[in-house]
């Protein structure tokens, strides 16, 4: 590698675990990635100090980046039509889906694709440490990420469609008709049948036919285990998704995982 190349990082944080990328852009080349879950669900103060022994330990995050992202993941998040938003009711729009704070700073990420603002509760110390290390960083809501890139790749069809991330506790559940989006929700699950009843509760809400709607995995699910199974067991359609990203990745990185990194890969 030279040191010349053009290197960003991308971090995504959540209280279930951290996941990091790093894209190599004069070679588009993945040259890092990794994930680490907690054995439990932390508070905001332990997840900073879990990433600053993490930054500080491993030496790939000495390297000058030209751009970095910090991709925040959490249930704190609402959608709001472009054409209703308004900057003066941030938090009114959020506290009807999400419980929050006086004090809670609220930011919003613009979605071009399907003309819509993202409102949401970053991990402001997170961001603040960010920003001591590496000096001006960009951030995002992980729902932002997954947003676009499956609307930039949906197939244009006149049916609705349900894209599923499965994370350690929670799921991303997506419901979409070219670039309609029907429904973007956060369940927190602990067991498969946890797992299956709010998949089943969207589809029961939506009218989703479980013999003919398309469904499609990401995340921490692989066809075979208990996740992949019981879902299959009530919805014909199930399949993993096919992976868009156009990077090469490094020797050390086991490709096969690729659909377990899903939403950071396509922070880029």
């Amino acid at each position: 590698m030279s040191p010349n190349d053009i290197k960003e990082l991308s971090i995504q944080v959540s209280l279930n675990g951290l996941s990091f990328c790093i894209l190599n852009r004069t070679s588009n080349e993945i040259e890092y990635l990794n994930r680490l879950d907690f054995d439990s669900k932390l508070v905001p103060f332990d997840l900073l100090n879990r990433l600053k022994t993490e930054l500080s330990v491993n030496t790939v995050f000495t390297d000058a980046f030209k751009e970095v992202l910090v991709v925040h993941q959490n249930e704190l998040s609402t959608l709001i039509p472009s054409v209703l938003y308004n900057e003066n009711y941030k938090a009114d729009y959020l506290k009807f889906n999400s419980k929050i704070l006086k004090t809670d700073f609220l930011a919003t990420d613009d979605l071009s694709i399907n003309n819509s603002v993202n409102i949401y509760v970053p991990y402001v110390n997170i961001n603040n440490y960010i920003f001591d290390t590496f000096g001006s960083f960009t951030y995002k809501h992980s729902s932002t990420i997954l947003i676009d890139a499956i609307l930039q790749n949906n197939n244009s069809t006149n049916e609705e469609q349900v894209f599923i991330n499965v994370n350690s506790n929670t799921i991303d559940v997506l419901v979409y008709n070219n670039k309609t989006i029907q429904l973007i929700n956060i369940f927190e699950y602990y067991t498969k049948n946890d797992f299956i009843y709010y998949i089943l509760f969207v589809f029961e809400q939506l009218q989703l036919n479980t013999e003919t709607t398309q469904v499609a995995l990401s995340g921490k699910i692989s066809e075979g285990d208990d996740l992949f199974t019981i879902l299959y067991t009530y919805v014909r359609h199930v399949h993993l998704a096919i992976p868009q990203n156009s990077f090469t990745f490094n020797e050390s990185i086991d490709v096969s995982m690729h659909l377990q990194h899903f939403l950071i890969l396509n922070s880029f």
